[in-house]
């Protein structure tokens, strides 16, 4: 039951940390950081059992849940979710560690948070039942909200909002979408409904008109989530004002779930209403490129850019995953991973500068690289990585997308080309006023450079890059028979033209 343990293990933990004394802030950290070690342990079990070449679910656990309308708790892994809960477990660790010091003010609560979050992410990539996948999926709201609210800027409360009122517009549109799938399949045991997603993609024979209004219905709550072009306005606002282990969260997981969605039920579930939006998505992921790093250039605050440069980042891998080839789509969730590595990892960077100044503001910094040199020097590995340096992970992601977007549309690719140059524009040109000259400010020599904690949580991830970069293999070969997997059913729905000669 390796994956219902990396389920119930936060929620067990968070539910312990609740008969921990408030004053015993100490111990809370402690029992957190085991509970979310203990989960990334059993991640790596699951990871060591996976069977590489495989295309079907692995681990598959099923029990009857509430029998009387057909939900069961199912979980599966398989080549598509794998590295996203293993980067799950993996980012819940590192931020538990760089929240150490800085989480000051209800520290019992900011945990239990934190670990229900971690619960309900995890349990969205291991569903494999509409109705479970839905409640996780709900279940992940609530204590971002929290976390956002409680222990964010000075504008959390309208952050706050605007994201639950963005993320549960799309919601009950997905549920209108899950109970029409519910109402349309069957089981073959028993003639019941069932919301078993194993089935209804069996069973998913829908008319080209009944499959483009259940593609809007999930559609639309995933684009929210990725977040898409213009669906995006709450991202920057929610990742600015969230403190630096929620920002890192939400760009390195939370986003995820929308791309995820789009790969695990819009494509393979409703093929022919997928091909005729391909247009229309991949113009919105372009624009959302170009937007994102156009934007991100101009901002005065160095969170907000990095919050902006998402919007960039995921444009790109909606552009390689509606190529609908193997090298787009392979791309496009191997850019996913690395989005979480690279990204997750700029949050922790300027969590750790604001933490000592409490401005995140470019202007107030200038020749920093000189007081912090350790930290200039992971910062910029970083800052290369996102850019998409060959040797660095974004590289490899980077290339297969637009090698599969060349295969499908060749004038796409040029534009999202145009997206990396912009990359290395906001990204060097920001190392070089905040890093680089004289220092500028009296209050940055007094400045100290990383700590052995701080270090520590930035090098994992540096390693991760450079691996990624350097040796992409392990990740690729799991990833693909699964990602054919879904090319596949097009195949079996008749759509020839996503054989590109």
């Amino acid at each position: 039951m390796i994956l219902s343990l990396c389920i119930a293990l936060p929620a067990a933990t968070a539910f312990l940390l609740l008969l921990l004394p408030r004053l015993a802030a100490q111990a809370v950290r402690w029992v957190a950081l085991l509970g979310t070690l203990a989960t990334f342990i059993v991640s790596l079990v699951m990871f060591a059992n996976f069977r590489a070449g495989e295309a079907g679910f692995q681990m598959v656990e099923k029990q009857p849940w509430i029998a009387s309308i057909g939900v069961d708790w199912h979980l599966g892994v398989d080549g598509i979710s794998l590295f996203l809960i293993l980067l799950t477990t993996l980012l819940s660790v590192l931020c538990i560690i760089s929240s150490w010091s800085s989480i000051n003010e209800r520290v019992k609560e900011f945990h239990f948070f934190f670990l229900l979050l971690e619960t309900g992410m995890v349990g969205v990539f291991c569903a494999l039942d509409l109705f479970l996948f839905y409640v996780m999926w709900e279940v992940m709201l609530v204590p971002m909200f929290f976390l956002i609210g409680v222990w964010g800027g000075s504008r959390r409360v309208y952050a706050t909002i605007k994201f639950i009122l963005f993320t549960m517009a799309g919601s009950v549109l997905m549920l209108v979408g899950i109970l029409y799938v519910y109402f349309h399949t069957t089981d073959p045991a028993t003639g019941a409904h069932t919301f078993n997603l194993l089935v209804a993609m069996e069973q998913a024979h829908y008319a080209l008109e009944v499959q483009r209004w259940l593609f809007l219905a999930f559609g639309i709550a995933f684009a929210i989530k990725v977040p898409l072009f213009p669906l995006h306005t709450w991202l920057p606002d929610a990742h600015t004002e969230a403190p630096t282990a929620g920002s890192v969260m939400l760009a390195g997981v939370l986003l995820k779930m929308g791309t995820y969605g789009f790969l695990r039920f819009c494509l393979p579930m409703f093929p022919l209403a997928t091909m005729q939006f391909v247009p229309l998505i991949s113009v919105l992921a372009l624009i959302g490129i170009l937007y994102g790093a156009m934007v991100a250039m101009v901002q005065k605050d160095i969170k907000r850019l990095v919050a902006y440069s998402s919007v960039a980042h995921l444009g790109f891998v909606m552009l390689g995953m509606f190529a609908l080839n193997i090298e787009g789509l392979t791309g496009s969730l191997l850019q996913q991973i690395n989005h979480g590595i690279s990204t997750g990892a700029l949050f922790l960077l300027v969590g750790v500068l604001y933490d000592r100044r409490h401005t995140r503001l470019v202007s107030d910094y200038g020749g920093v690289a000189k007081v912090m040199p350790v930290y200039a020097t992971l910062f910029m590995i970083i800052a290369l990585s996102s850019i998409g340096l060959p040797g660095l992970n974004g590289f490899v992601g980077e290339f297969l997308i637009l090698l599969g977007t060349f295969a499908s549309n060749a004038f796409y690719a040029v534009l999202g080309t145009a997206g990396i140059i912009l990359a290395a524009v906001y990204l060097l040109w920001m190392y070089q006023r905040v890093f680089f000259g004289e220092v500028s400010h009296e209050e940055n020599l007094k400045l100290k450079d990383v700590t052995l904690r701080e270090g520590f949580v930035i090098a994992v991830l540096v390693v991760l890059t450079i691996w990624i970069g350097v040796y992409p293999d392990p990740l690729l070969s799991r990833m693909q028979p699964s990602l054919e997997l879904v090319l596949s059913r097009f195949q079996a729905a008749g759509v020839s033209q996503l054989l590109v000669p």
